[in-house]
């Protein structure tokens, strides 16, 4: 954890099943949507003793396809997020031992493969990572990540065939005055 980080504002705590803590809901979504083969499902549930949103599967790379992913839209009320004030992303996540990736779409993202993304390693107890924006890369997309107009964020397996096993417990922005 960067020495002196907080969190400024809190995206989800998984408490409620129904809507995350800025009034979205986060969906499921996997390279089917363009003809991929990959299979996965994402629930809540209790994991290790936290309330959490589970994302599970089997990536495939066949058919031009290759991962799964749980996804939350921050512009709810159509106006996109303003993280420019915040140093990066807080996530708290508790895992197969795999990699993942922690995705970012801003309004500068109008293809579907376009996105800014940090990767994650995940083990069996839970671990908070502070990604730092500095940390995202562009994606399929030549522009810079402008963290002051954030549309979506997701959680996901990506470009590694096989199963997949990560849970999501915490989700937050986060300030380091010393960065």
């Amino acid at each position: 954890m960067p020495v002196h980080a907080k969190e400024t504002l809190l995206i989800d705590d998984f408490g409620d099943v129904q809507r995350a803590s800025n009034g979205g809901q986060w969906q499921y979504f996997s390279d089917r949507v363009m003809g991929g083969v990959s299979e996965g499902a994402a629930g809540h549930g209790l994991v290790n003793g936290r309330s959490a949103l589970q994302l599970s599967g089997i990536v495939s790379l066949e058919n031009n396809g290759g991962f799964i992913q749980v996804a939350l839209d921050l512009d709810v009320g159509g106006k996109p997020l303003d993280a420019g004030a915040a140093s990066g992303i807080a996530v708290c996540v508790c895992g197969d031992g795999g990699s993942y990736a922690l995705n970012l779409r801003t309004a500068d993202t109008q293809r579907p493969w376009q996105s800014y993304r940090s990767h994650i390693d995940s083990c069996g107890e839970w671990t908070t990572h502070y990604l730092s924006f500095e940390t995202f890369t562009p994606h399929r997309i030549d522009k810079p990540l402008d963290r002051s107009r954030l549309r979506r964020v997701g959680l996901i397996a990506i470009g590694e065939p096989g199963t997949a096993g990560v849970a999501i417990s915490r989700l937050a922005l986060y300030s380091d005055p010393s960065s």
